[in-house]
């Protein structure tokens, strides 16, 4: 009988098989077979405490083997009283059924109205809400990032040659080998020192192409913390998006 575990570690779920061997005698080890297969070898008589404790202190070694299944947000249904991410805080939505024809979403004290033509229904409804949703989101990047960007490339000494909101649903932001930076507008979700580290991540590359010692060097000259920032990005990610 195989038997199995599971953690949850911020918002992501660790799941995991405990193989036990009369042969091994004091040492617990983790192995990541494939992802979303982590197995801990065990001594016979390993407490299952012990085991679910030693998972929880390597769960940030497993997230970065792929060894996850992420816990994502709820599908939207952008009714009264749910709620979006926007630079790290949730913003309550209030709608308002119209007979307008097109979708308005409005932020104001941290808040969404948002008119909705009561002529929408099902499937319908929920692409256009969230068609106006995206469009606000790439606007708000739009104006949030290009700041953001100049003052950490100032504190890099680098200039990109332009800065540009794009749908990239694979990662938060590319450098181009001609200095343009694009960036996925689900970045502006994400709380500011996230969106910072996102930053100076793309930025470094105009110094250091590859992910050497001495590129995480330069991402640590603007952000000290980046592998904490890093590592809270891969817990919350999936959670940013609408």
């Amino acid at each position: 009988m195989i038997e199995r575990g599971e953690i949850v570690f911020g918002d992501t779920r660790i799941k995991y098989q405990v193989v036990r061997s009369p042969r091994r005698r004091k040492t617990i080890e983790l192995t990541v077979d494939a992802p979303g297969v982590v197995r801990v070898a065990a001594p016979v008589d390993t407490p299952a405490e012990q085991v679910e404790e030693t998972v929880r202190r390597r769960a940030g070694w497993i997230i970065r083997h792929d060894g996850v299944t992420a816990v994502g947000a709820p599908p939207r249904r952008f009714v009264s009283g749910e709620s979006l991410p926007y630079l790290g805080r949730s913003v309550r939505l209030t709608v308002h059924p119209t007979d307008d024809a097109r979708v308005a979403v409005r932020f104001h004290h941290w808040e969404f109205d948002v008119d909705v033509p009561r002529s929408l229904q099902g499937e319908e409804r929920l692409e256009k809400v969230r068609a106006a949703f995206e469009a606000w989101y790439r606007d708000r990047a739009s104006k949030k990032l290009p700041p953001r960007v100049e003052r950490i490339a100032s504190l890099l000494g680098v200039q990109p040659k332009a800065v540009l909101v794009r749908d990239q649903r694979r990662r938060w932001a590319s450098c181009a080998p001609d200095g343009t930076l694009r960036f996925n507008w689900r970045a502006v979700m994400a709380p500011p020192a996230l969106l910072d580290y996102v930053i100076a991540h793309e930025l470094a590359h105009l110094r250091v192409r590859g992910h050497t010692p001495e590129y995480w060097e330069v991402v640590a000259q603007a952000v000290p913390d980046y592998r904490i920032r890093r590592a809270r990005l891969r817990e919350v990610g999936p959670l940013l998006n609408i």
